[in-house]
């Protein structure tokens, strides 16, 4: 009976020291999932636009992340463009605004984290970057899909997600959402244009 009582002993021990190896490598696999979808992300400290973000590194690092693949609607940023009565200036923010807070609330229901793919910087220093949240959400695709933004083609051979980016445009397309069921939208890349060339004739 004793030896017995030892046999079950010795079985419970070993029981438990594979139960808690296995329960560790469990927890160690779900610690790396959590880190790959991005809990150790990015903070993001503001949403700019409906385009770029301000964010702080887990070394404290500050930079600013512009997004890649896609081009948001501007938003106003003088009290000039705030004010301005133009349909072009007016219609055009207004976009901009609707961009900025979907992005905004991306960013909220990913706890103000995100993970970057850094593709490439711009001219002003901006890293330009595919966004994913902590679940996998990548940003651009629902910005995209929603009719809140248009790819930008000119570098999208620096955007590894390209065909995510063109199917998810081409359905807000075909369903006419957001920016392409407005007759009056005007591209961001002409509407900078423009305003560029404005601002050297005044």
């Amino acid at each position: 009976m004793e030896k017995l009582s030892k046999q079950v002993l010795i079985c419970l021990s070993a029981a438990i020291v594979i139960l808690s190896l296995m329960s560790c490598d469990v927890l160690r696999q779900a610690a790396s999932r959590l880190r790959f979808f991005g809990v150790s992300g990015d903070l993001v400290e503001r949403v700019s636009d409906g385009d770029t973000l301000a964010v702080k590194d887990a070394q404290g690092n500050k930079f600013t992340v512009r997004f890649a693949c896609m081009d948001a609607p501007e938003i106003a940023h003088s009290t000039k463009e705030k004010n301005s009565k133009r349909a072009s200036d007016r219609n055009q923010f207004s976009w901009g605004v609707k961009a900025q807070q979907r992005v905004q609330q991306l960013v909220q229901q990913g706890g103000d984290r995100v993970t970057l793919n850094i593709t490439d910087s711009d001219r002003y220093g901006r890293k330009v970057a595919e966004i994913r949240l902590k679940d996998g959400t990548f940003v651009q695709q629902v910005l995209l899909r929603e009719g809140l933004a248009k790819v930008y083609r000119p570098y999208l051979n620096k955007c590894p997600s390209r065909d995510l980016v063109e199917q998810a445009e081409a359905q807000a397309k075909q369903q006419q959402l957001g920016i392409w069921g407005d007759a009056k939208f005007t591209n961001p890349w002409e509407y900078r244009s423009f305003q560029k060339i404005e601002s050297r004739t005044r």
